[in-house]
């Protein structure tokens, strides 16, 4: 179910996933495999799976690196696809960033922060976002992947390519009236 779909009062909720970006690479196997022989490929492939959560689930997801190692770098904010993508600055981890971050939380906002970390996650509950672990985000990726399939490409196809295979019955009343008027 969609998060703008939900009927329990929590419509009108903008829903926020913020993400530990390396965090997650190194929790997820399939990310951390390919972690393995490139970094860049496995962030690529992270961003290119919540793309498609995001498209999906219609939330705003974040996903933070760390680049504080990196003399002179400068916070920077990317977009792959609809994800927002930053890039600490100089001196400050994902960590830091998703603090600072969670301390502007409004009113109107769902957050949610996806990491293992223990003491970021304690850390967020206090300032008013739910955790997530690595797993829990893995798991709910999933599900809407097998959501996902199950809604475009399961679907069985008609024996022929007609109109009434396809048209819903509504579509169908509408236009026998007006094959009948215009004869």
């Amino acid at each position: 179910m969609r998060w703008s779909d939900r009927e329990d009062g929590l419509r009108g909720l903008e829903e926020i996933l913020l993400i530990d970006g390396y965090n997650i690479i190194n929790s997820w196997p399939e990310l951390k495999k390919a972690a393995g022989y490139s970094l860049e490929e496995a962030r690529r492939l992270l961003l290119d799976i919540m793309q498609d959560y995001q498209g999906y689930r219609g939330i705003r997801v974040i996903v933070v690196f760390d680049a504080h190692m990196i003399k002179g770098g400068r916070e920077k904010t990317e977009y792959a696809g609809g994800v927002e993508v930053v890039y600490t600055g100089e001196n400050e981890t994902a960590d830091h960033y998703i603090e600072r971050w969670t301390d502007s939380i409004q009113k109107n906002m769902q957050v949610t922060v996806a990491t293992s970390d223990a003491l970021q996650q304690t850390i967020v509950l206090s300032r008013g976002a739910v955790r997530m672990s690595a797993r829990e985000l893995l798991e709910r990726v999933r599900q809407a992947k097998r959501e996902m399939d199950d809604q475009y490409l399961e679907k069985p196809r008609p024996k022929s390519n007609t109109l009434g295979d396809w048209a819903d019955p509504a579509t169908i009343r509408i236009l026998e009236r007006w094959r009948r008027n215009n004869s």
